[in-house]
């Protein structure tokens, strides 16, 4: 409740304060007091000339000075209504005007608005007496008209409502005086009017009322017992009749303030003197304690300076016949430094945003003391290390701006720690916390985890598959931090990037949106956008590589010997052929790649399968032993070319092995006939020049026909036999055999040899329709030449010159 207290005091103080900028405007109300809560005090929109809502609007905040918040103010209508019930009494005492200061703080513009509220006594106290018996003992030779000065009530109400008068019961002997004392306090005294005789009466009971002049009217009373004693002729007499003493606050109990001292002249029992305080308030016998035998003050109760700065008290002697004396007593508290500084805070932005301007005010509050003098000036600090400075704006005011830029991805909120210490002695500091949040703004992309990501997929992958996902991060947050994802519009491999993935928008996840053919696409890549949720949105883009992975799902082709369904494709060999001769070189090829492409052939039948072999990796056919005239005219070779895969395909092909007679001997010559072509007449060469460019002129149009007439009719069945029949042949080194697939080289040449003797007839020519491989083996030599000619029996050969046909 203290420090609360405190809190509520310092911003009053605090408005109290002239503020640089500020516009302040003052308001007085009056209130009487002791009204029910909620009731209406006034209306503050009339008075400020605002209108409707505009407080609300203004963020208008009712601040009390008081340590209660006796009134509320409804921002929306302006009504200024009672919070708590008010006591005059409890709250300002005898103070008069009594006064309870509000403002009111409206912001934009910055605004304060003094409401001062009086209020007003009501008649609720009635007078009230110390004591309910006052006993006097009044020696019997007093003379008429001496006084007695009596106790007075005490009302705590005030003006009017205070007591007015005193009256006195009926009694023959006294009588009433009233006085007032310069500051309005109303004294009574008992006059002896007509002379005691003790003989005739000893006592007195008589009945002194105390008069208010409220409505309705109060009283107090109280008996006043009146002991006719015996001749005391004298007045105990106080040694000063004024004393001042100094006393420092905080002293503990049981310190000696003063001492008073007063002699009485008379002897025996009317000599006998003892002191008691004479008119002064309940707070003073419960701060302060006077030994009636001794007249030593000592202290009794908490002595605080900010509660009261000085004491005035009354000292009565009082002898053992009843006559007394009096003095006074003033007491000066000093002050010490017992009070730490209040630190109370006006205004606060507890969110401030991180792209906030330099000097951007983000508190205003006061630094106030309670104490006095040096123990009152006071100084503020905040930790070095912040991006915030603290600028002083008037007494003990101060500012909390903004010193260097902010930013929220590096520290979210700061608890700032202000520091306020006075310059007594010992110095008494003071700390209070403040949390100042950093609002976020959109100054972050989105950042992948990675520039560029790698996925893979299988062929003939099922559509919408999961191939992966990617992943940005926003170091903004809430929407600012919300990643979208996109594909950005572009071209993958020469279709759209949307018609090959799609990605989901909120998770990343990448998905292939149709079967893909390795031996059509190996790879493509596609752009993937991150977008966050503000407004304009930033964005990043990371690029995703689709790896296809390859199947074997291509069985091998065989390049040569083809099989196309139509003749059977045939072999000469010379019957004098030794063991180890080359008689052809079985090509295939795999669409597939890797170990899918890896072939390997094998002999699986025979006519004869001790005659013939057939290389593993090179698909050479030689030789294994000589011809004799036992072996057949015809040789079917089945063959067979399997690829590495998992599980593997196969191919199978068909080779007829035809061993002649004679057909190594115009071979051989025609090394040496070239020679001597060389020289023949001029005329001989240009005849064989326009023979060779004619007839390869007709053979390249009927292989451009058959061509046309094949791929007409065999389309469907061609596809079907060729499943995943790949878009080109693979590179096969120009110089050798391919080292993988065992295929020859495209250059490869095929002569035509002629048996007859006319070198005109001789020739050779490149074969056009399926490419043509040579040999990789370095066992032959440039001169050797595989021959390619129709079949024919060999009744037809015997007897005569073999008819030229080129097969196909």
């Amino acid at each position: 409740m203290d420090h609360s207290f405190r809190i509520m005091k310092g911003l009053y103080l605090l408005f109290l304060l002239s503020l640089s900028g500020v516009v302040c405007v003052s308001i007085r109300y009056s209130l009487p007091e002791e009204k029910k809560s909620g009731s209406l005090v006034a209306n503050v929109l009339k008075d400020l000339k605002l209108g409707p809502g505009e407080l609300s609007a203004r963020r208008a905040q009712l601040v009390s000075k008081s340590n209660k918040q006796y009134f509320q103010l409804d921002t929306h209508s302006g009504n200024l209504f009672v919070n708590d019930k008010i006591d005059r009494e409890a709250l300002c005492g005898q103070t008069d005007p009594c006064l309870l200061l509000s403002k009111i703080a409206l912001d934009k513009p910055l605004e304060i608005v003094s409401i001062e509220l009086k209020i007003e006594d009501v008649n609720d106290n009635s007078p009230k007496f110390s004591k309910t018996e006052f006993n006097l003992e009044i020696p019997e030779n007093v003379p008429t008209n001496t006084r007695f000065p009596l106790e007075s009530a005490q009302d705590a109400d005030l003006g009017e409502n205070s007591i007015q008068n005193y009256t006195l019961s009926p009694n023959g002997n006294f009588r009433l005086d009233v006085q007032s004392d310069e500051f309005g306090s109303k004294y009574v005294d008992l006059v002896l009017e007509k002379s005691l005789d003790r003989e005739e009466k000893a006592q007195f009971g008589l009945t002194l009322t105390a008069v208010d002049g409220g409505v309705p009217q109060r009283t107090g009373k109280v008996q006043i017992t009146i002991k006719v004693l015996d001749n005391n002729d004298n007045f105990p007499q106080f040694i000063q009749s004024e004393y001042k003493v100094k006393l420092k606050e905080n002293c503990p109990r049981g310190t000696v303030v003063s001492k008073v001292e007063a002699k009485d002249l008379d002897f025996g029992s009317n000599a006998q003197i003892s002191y008691s305080f004479h008119r002064v308030p309940e707070k003073i016998s419960s701060l302060f304690h006077l030994h009636e035998s001794t007249g030593e003050i000592t202290v009794l109760g908490p002595i605080d300076y900010e509660k009261e700065t000085s004491y005035n008290m009354n000292i009565k002697a009082t002898d053992g016949g009843g006559l007394s004396g009096h003095c006074k007593i003033l007491v000066e508290i000093e002050d010490e430094n017992d009070n730490a500084p209040e630190i109370s805070v006006i205004s606060i932005s507890s969110t401030v945003q991180e792209d906030s301007h330099l000097d951007t005010v983000v508190a205003l509050f006061s630094v106030t003391d309670q104490d006095s003098g040096e123990n009152s000036r006071t100084s503020c600090s905040i930790d070095t290390n912040l991006p915030f400075v603290l600028k002083a704006t008037g007494s003990n005011n101060y500012q909390l701006v903004i010193q260097s830029p902010l930013d929220r991805e590096k520290v979210p909120e700061y608890n700032i720690t202000i520091t306020a210490t006075d310059r007594g002695s010992p110095r008494l500091t003071t700390k209070r916390t403040i949390t100042v949040l950093i609002s976020d703004i959109n100054d972050n992309s989105p950042v992948f985890e990675k520039s560029k990501y790698e996925m893979q997929v299988w062929e003939n992958n099922i559509p919408g598959l999961l191939m992966g996902s990617v992943r940005a991060v926003d170091l903004d947050v809430e929407q600012n931090a919300k990643v979208t994802y996109s594909l950005v519009t572009g071209n993958a491999s020469g279709a759209p990037a949307a018609s090959y993935v799609s990605i989901n928008s909120e998770t990343g996840n990448l998905y292939v949106l149709r079967s893909l053919d390795y031996e059509q696409i190996k790879e493509f890549q596609v752009r993937v956008r991150a977008s966050d949720g503000a407004s304009p949105p930033l964005s990043s883009e990371a690029v995703v590589r689709v790896v296809i992975l390859d199947e074997n799902d291509n069985a091998p082709f065989f390049l040569y010997p083809l099989q196309n369904s139509t003749s059977p494709f045939n072999e000469l060999v010379p019957k004098t052929v030794e063991a180890g001769y080359l008689v052809a070189k079985v090509v295939a090829v795999d669409g597939d790649s890797g170990q899918n492409s890896w072939l390997s052939y094998e002999l699986l039948k025979a006519t004869d399968p001790g005659l013939f072999s057939i290389g593993a990796q090179n698909g050479e056919v030689k030789t294994r032993r000589p011809l004799t005239e036992r072996d057949t005219n015809k040789q079917r070779l089945i063959i067979l070319v399997r690829d590495n895969g998992h599980p593997p395909q196969s191919s199978t092909a068909t080779l007829n092995i035809l061993p002649v007679d004679g057909f190594s001997d115009p071979y051989l010559n025609i090394a040496s006939v070239s020679h001597e072509a060389s020289e023949e007449d001029g005329s001989l060469t240009m005849y064989l020049v326009i023979c060779l460019a004619a007839v390869s002129f007709v053979f390249l149009v009927c292989i451009i026909v058959f061509v046309v007439i094949r791929m007409y009719k065999k389309e469907s069945s061609f596809i079907t036999a060729l499943p995943q029949f790949p878009p080109a042949l693979p590179e096969i080194p120009e110089t050798g055999v391919d080292s993988q697939s065992g295929s020859l080289s495209r250059t490869y040449q095929y002569d035509v040899c002629l048996t007859g003797g006319s070198l005109s007839s001789d020739f050779r020519f490149l074969r056009p329709l399926i490419p043509v491989f040579s040999m990789g083996d370095p066992s032959f030599s440039e001169n050797h030449r595989f021959s390619s000619v129709s079949q024919e029996t060999p009744e037809q050969v015997e007897g005569g010159k073999p008819r030229e046909h080129v097969s196909d």
